[in-house]
């Protein structure tokens, strides 16, 4: 598939912002939510209760960004001949398309609308990092194009799944063991953001979906309206990673789940706004209750060399993709993407969203567990990127002619883990998203010494069902942390059934300690123990651990920029 660079570009803007994100489009940022019929006292008004309900299992509060953005911004510019593209609650925009320069002049002077720049050039910079930017690269596409599949192969029948050459790809991971216990994706929804999924609605390969309501609905981002069983194959190509059921040629590694596709790729061309295309379908994936994302998408360089990603960039919390990356994590979600193909364009790092620190970024490896030459390094000092690898390398997908293939690359190599991540979260419904996650590098190969080339290497996901959370001990309920995620600090509140004292920790994705407050006194009843030492933390993922007498719990916490 392409790389997509500059999605968080526009929305990192230290100032307003109102920038050409592709030619003749642009993102309007508003200056407030002042004035919004919703609130988040009634979240059921723009959040399905599936989502609400993913929430308060994961102790998530429903916040500011979570509101829609105020429809009467919206109206006053749509009045202005301007057709809009997408709505973003999470940045407070839109995007739209005018050909007049006019026009844009008079956005720009509107009360509710920040600054406008006109730049393409511009600084994205967060007010949390200050990064410098390389000589921009050409863009990459993270397909390695499919050959044909020889015939003649072995049929191993498993318990009423017939996985014929896809065997391999899927009992690398353990997969065929969650399947055989009874862990096929049921009740887990996963949204599919790619490039297109043409005629997955036709091919027998999918036919159980359709006939089991499995797919639960379609929307192109990219041309609003559009049929996106009708544009590029390579969602489809993903999707029979997860969904194929071709007993005795391919079967995928969540069978049972539910699935969303989304089109947020412009395979023509390779511009800011996919990555608000991708933030869009982000939003709508957790306003419906979607459990995971699988993205096989990343974003590096653009047409336009002047906005284009550098590996200085990739550092978790910068691009704009990988904000809203972040931000579908903070949510509750599990977002599995791509590390990315070098495929010899120059780029030599994992591309956005890979990056981001909510994500669990995915290397590929040949059948044998080597690693794939074409899969991208990242780092392996303050954050382990890539997470995990899965086979990625000649592995067994559907094709557009109804027939199967070989295809390599991350692009498969995600699908694959994200069906199983599904599997594990059906059989490990009380976890949060960063207990699957990490429940997952821990089972893997290189558990013990992860690198920047596999992470923490290959899952074992029977040995990640059996990993243990941390039990929460009776004398602590109700632990909720406000607000998550934070900026400039946050309050742990929590009901004690008795007097004591307690120590609080904090700990970041590889596990070192990164603040202690020993001694905290805590009452009988409701507490409330403040941290306000946000400043000294770059942004991430941290785990909150507050131990006691015979007792101990373990909470997320995201630290955001501003």
């Amino acid at each position: 598939m392409k790389t997509f660079v500059p999605f968080l570009f526009l929305v990192l803007l230290p100032a307003g912002v109102f920038t050409q994100v592709a030619p003749q489009k642009y993102f309007v940022e508003f200056t407030d939510k002042y004035n919004s019929i919703y609130s988040t006292t009634r979240p059921r008004e723009f959040l399905s209760q599936r989502a609400i309900d993913r929430r308060q299992r994961q102790g998530i509060a429903v916040v500011e960004n979570d509101i829609p953005v105020n429809q009467n911004y919206v109206t006053a510019i749509s009045q202005m001949n301007v057709p809009i593209l997408t709505r973003s609650k999470w940045f407070n925009g839109i995007t739209i398309y005018c050909l007049n320069p006019a026009t844009i002049d008079a956005i720009r002077n509107l009360t509710f609308v920040k600054n406008v720049s006109k730049s393409t050039s511009v600084n994205y910079v967060s007010v949390c990092n200050s990064a410098n930017k390389e000589v921009p690269r050409k863009a990459l596409h993270e397909v390695i194009e499919p050959t044909r599949v020889p015939g003649g192969w072995g049929r191993p029948v498993i318990k009423g799944y017939n996985y014929g050459p896809s065997f391999r790809q899927i009992h690398m991971l353990m997969g065929d063991s969650l399947h055989r216990m009874g862990y096929t994706g049921a009740g887990m929804v996963i949204a599919v953001l790619d490039a297109g999924f043409s005629r997955a609605d036709t091919l027998a390969v999918f036919d159980s979906l359709y006939l089991n309501s499995q797919v639960l609905g379609t929307m192109d981002f990219v041309t609003p309206g559009n049929n996106v069983y009708h544009e590029y194959e390579h969602g489809m190509e993903v999707l029979s990673c997860m969904a194929a059921n071709w007993p005795g040629v391919i079967i995928g590694t969540a069978p049972g789940a539910s699935f969303w596709l989304l089109r947020t790729e412009d395979i023509g061309s390779e511009n800011i706004i996919e990555e608000y295309n991708w933030d869009a379908a982000a939003e709508f994936a957790d306003s419906t209750g979607a459990d995971i994302i699988n993205s096989s998408l990343g974003y590096a360089t653009f047409d336009d060399p002047t906005v284009s990603h550098s590996c200085s960039d990739m550092n978790g919390y910068t691009t704009p993709v990988t904000r809203a990356a972040n931000l579908a994590f903070s949510k509750g979600m599990i977002v599995v993407n791509s590390a990315g193909n070098s495929l010899g364009s120059g780029w030599k790092c994992v591309s956005a969203p890979a990056d981001g620190f909510g994500v669990l970024a995915v290397a590929a490896v040949d059948s044998n567990g080597t690693r794939a030459s074409f899969s991208l390094p990242g780092q392996a000092s303050q954050r382990i990127k890539p997470n995990v690898a899965a086979m990625g390398q000649a592995v067994i997908i559907a094709s557009s002619n109804g027939s199967f293939m070989h295809g390599s690359g991350t692009s498969f190599s995600s699908p694959i883990l994200a069906g199983l991540v599904a599997c594990l979260w059906q059989a490990s419904p009380g976890w949060s998203n960063a207990e699957v996650i990490r429940a997952v590098e821990l089972s893997s190969s290189h558990a013990a010494h992860p690198d920047s080339l596999l992470g923490y290497g290959i899952p074992d996901f029977v040995k990640a069902l059996r990993i243990e959370s941390v039990p929460v001990n009776s004398r602590i309920s109700d632990a909720r942390v406000i607000p998550n995620p934070f900026s400039s600090g946050f309050t742990f509140r929590f009901h004690s059934d008795q007097d004591g004292l307690a120590d609080m920790y904090l700990f970041d994705q590889v596990g070192r300690r990164v603040a202690f407050m020993p001694g905290q006194t805590v009452r009988a009843g409701e507490n409330s123990l403040g941290f306000n030492k946000a400043s000294l933390l770059l942004p991430g993922v941290y785990f909150l651990k507050l131990t006691g007498q015979n007792f101990t719990t373990n909470l997320q916490v995201v630290k955001i920029c501003r």
